[in-house]
């Protein structure tokens, strides 16, 4: 049976992103393969999105994630203007089998004040679940929402109210997972890359030391706070240091950034990201909080480089000690699994990913989850082969009256 699926990115990114963007990226890699399986898909973004879909909707015409860096009181109506909207499209939809969400909190409180004419709903956890303790430690959605996991390690940590509504988790995908297993590995420099957003749990001033005490050429990818650009974060006055990613950065990664030996080279997207990780000798990962999902670390390995992390939150799922990359629970044995990071096969490292996370993976997990989350709302689940059936029985019943 084709099911119609609503699938709320939010207001704050374009689908896809023009840059980094984990939501975002997740949808805009999830919903093609779900289209190819045959499910109808209303995409519920920002005006400028552009990832082809049955339809789209929106209140606002362009991303709002600049507004997050304002007071809440300036800001907290974004998010419940962009839900407000869900709603009413859901409402003027009835054909709408099941609403797929992906934003933080409100979403979540949104779907389960619907109110049970609404449909069934799945709300996808991509953050740290010590979070919000008010909201998902009391949380009842009924029979008609669930959540989903992106990693087990993920909903461990998740108070049992919220526990009980859960379905499971699906791992993060990636489109250059796709064939991994036969692209060439091309030659591997001397750097070490750390890719992602710069901020207190992803450990980028432990990364900037260790580069400095081993030796090791340190790229730094990612935004800082709202800046992706260096010369944009240069020019910015003292106020964005309200930031708390760019008083991070300032305080605490910044003095090690020489542009030699470690270097900050902003939002890096598209082809030079790929490059940048396809020629690293490691991705490495100090990780200082329980990461739910590991976007880039599923990246990196469909690019053939090993991975070296903290083993913390979804990195032991994700990662095969000895074979896809080097974990350690202690932060000061960091560096030197970086040395020895060069003694594991990139081939290996593609292979893993092509069989466990391309997008087709990920959207066939989540189709079984939707039947899932119908069924537990009440909805049987009718297969095209059996309305067959009832039609003709109907129809025989219908002739032998007459």
């Amino acid at each position: 049976m084709s099911l119609t699926v609503l699938m709320n990115a939010g207001p704050w990114l374009e689908v896809p992103p023009a840059g980094y963007g984990g939501i975002e990226n997740v949808v805009a890699t999830l919903v093609p393969e779900l289209r190819r399986l045959g499910v109808r898909v209303v995409l519920a973004s920002v005006g400028n999105s552009t990832l082809p879909a049955e339809e789209r909707v929106h209140t606002f015409g362009t991303g709002q994630f600049a507004a997050l860096q304002r007071p809440y009181n300036q800001v907290c109506g974004v998010a419940q203007a962009h839900l407000n909207m869900v709603v009413r499209a859901v409402r003027e939809r009835p054909e709408v089998d099941l609403i797929h969400d992906h934003v933080e909190a409100v979403g979540l409180g949104t779907l389960a004040a619907m109110g049970a004419d609404a449909p069934p709903a799945l709300h996808t956890l991509h953050w740290d679940l010590a979070k919000h303790p008010a909201l998902y430690g009391a949380f009842d959605g009924g029979d008609r929402v669930r959540v989903n996991g992106v990693s087990a390690a993920q909903l461990a940590r998740a108070p049992e109210a919220l526990r009980a509504h859960s379905v499971g988790h699906v791992h993060l995908a990636t489109p250059l997972a796709v064939g991994a297993n036969r692209r060439r590995t091309p030659d591997k420099g001397e750097h070490v890359v750390i890719l992602g957003r710069i901020t207190p749990g992803k450990g980028q001033d432990l990364g900037a030391r260790l580069a400095h005490r081993y030796g090791f050429p340190l790229i730094l990818a990612g935004p800082v706070g709202p800046f992706h650009r260096p010369q944009d974060l240069a020019a910015a006055d003292d106020g964005a240091r309200q930031n708390p990613d760019v008083r991070y950065w300032h305080e605490q990664v910044a003095p090690h950034v020489d542009g030699d030996r470690v270097r900050w080279v902003g939002t890096v997207g598209g082809r030079a990201r790929d490059e940048l990780l396809a020629t690293a000798k490691a991705a490495l990962f100090p990780l200082r909080w329980e990461e739910p999902g590991g976007t880039a670390v599923v990246e990196s390995l469909a690019l053939g480089t090993p991975v070296v992390a903290t083993a913390r939150g979804c990195l032991p799922e994700l990662v095969t000690h000895g074979q896809t990359g080097l974990l350690t629970s202690a932060e000061e044995e960091l560096g030197e699994l970086v040395l020895a990071a060069g003694l594991l096969e990139a081939g290996r490292c593609r292979e893993v990913a092509a069989a466990r996370f391309t997008p087709a993976v990920m959207a066939a997990r989540y189709l079984e989850l939707y039947h899932r989350v119908r069924g537990l709302a009440g909805i049987p689940l009718v297969r095209p082969g059996r309305q067959r059936v009832d039609r003709l029985a109907a129809s025989l019943g219908s002739d032998s009256a007459g």
